[in-house]
C-alpha cells in the first residue's frame, strides 16, 4: 500500500474522557472518519458502516476505530458518548473524540489530507486507513461495498504485515 502522508502530532478528547493522540495509536493499525452527531444523512451510515467494520474486524486484536467530530461545538463528550453507545462501540476499539475545532480543521486538512472542514456539511465520508506509524495508507468510500472490502483487506494485510 503507498504512504499518502504521515500524521502530526496531534491530542483530541475521547468521549470518555480521556485524552487521546496520535502517540497513544501508535503501534496500532486505525481507521478514522469524520463524522457530527446532528448529520442527517450520511454520517448515521458511515457509523453503521463503522460499527460493521468493528464487528467483522473484531478479531483483529490490534485494530482501532477512530471517529472525530467536526462539530465540537454541538458534539460535547456527553453528546459523543451516546452517539458512541448508540452504534455499539466497544470502549477501547472504538473512540469517538473532539476538541478545539481548530485544530479539528487543520488536522483534516493538513493532516489527513481530506480538505477542511469550515462547513461541517462538507466533510468527507471517506474512511482513512493508518498504519502503526501513523501513516495514512488508504482512502476509501464509505458507501461503496468494494471499497469497504478492499478496506478491511488493506487493514488485516497491514496487521500482518507489521507484526512479521
Amino acid at each position: 500500500l503507498p504512504v499518502h502522508t504521515q500524521l502530526p502530532d496531534f491530542r483530541l478528547l475521547e468521549c470518555r474522557g480521556q485524552s487521546l493522540g496520535l502517540a497513544d495509536l501508535r503501534g496500532k493499525v486505525w481507521i478514522a472518519d469524520f463524522i457530527f452527531t446532528r448529520c442527517p444523512g450520511p454520517c448515521p451510515r458511515m457509523s453503521s458502516r463503522m460499527a460493521s467494520l468493528q464487528s467483522n474486524l473484531s478479531s483483529e486484536e490490534g485494530l482501532r476505530l477512530v471517529s472525530i467530530s467536526v462539530d465540537p461545538e454541538f458534539d460535547t463528550q456527553e453528546v459523543l458518548a451516546k452517539y458512541a453507545t448508540r452504534y455499539r462501540a466497544v470502549e477501547g476499539r472504538w473512540f469517538f473524540i473532539t476538541g478545539d475545532k481548530t485544530a479539528i480543521h487543520s488536522l483534516a486538512k493538513s493532516g489527513f489530507l481530506v480538505g477542511g472542514v469550515d462547513d461541517v456539511t462538507l466533510h468527507t465520508t471517506r474512511f482513512v486507513l493508518v498504519d502503526r506509524q501513523g501513516r495514512v495508507r488508504g482512502y476509501y468510500s464509505s458507501s461503496d461495498e468494494d471499497e469497504l472490502r478492499m478496506l478491511q483487506n488493506d487493514a488485516r494485510a497491514l496487521l500482518r504485515e507489521t507484526e512479521a
